[in-house]
């Protein structure tokens, strides 16, 4: 894939995830893609990952994911961003993060997110 063929990709994979649309985000992924945390270590199915996508939108209805920087690889991307919502018990709530995406054939094989593990707390106490 091309740069801006890698930047069109990241920016529609953001764009599904903002908008809560799991079949797109689903899209984006290659049969047995795995997305892994640094806060558990644990690597999810793309299902697992659908799933807390769903929690998401529930919990958080007015997420917004702000991009500060996007970089493409020759396999992928990095991206720094920041993900802000309302908690709900009416908290202004924000999280900073960084995934590491690795691509094949122009979907994803592998997500490595890495989050502020003291707000991932505040959120997970809203539970899932």
């Amino acid at each position: 894939m091309t740069e801006q063929e890698i930047e069109a990709f990241a920016a529609d994979f953001v764009d599904a995830v903002q908008q809560g649309d799991a079949d797109r985000m689903r899209a984006c992924y290659a049969p047995g893609g795995v997305i892994w945390h640094n806060t558990d270590g644990v690597e999810q199915t793309i299902d697992d990952n659908v799933k807390v996508l769903e929690w998401f939108i529930r919990t958080l209805p007015d997420r917004q994911y702000t991009v500060l920087r996007r970089e493409p690889l020759k396999d992928g991307f990095v991206q720094q961003h920041v993900l802000s919502a309302t908690l709900p018990d009416g908290t202004p709530w924000k999280m900073d993060a960084c995934v590491v995406v690795k691509m094949k054939d122009g979907k994803i094989t592998r997500l490595d997110e890495y989050i502020d593990s003291a707000a991932g707390a505040k959120l997970r106490a809203f539970g899932r």
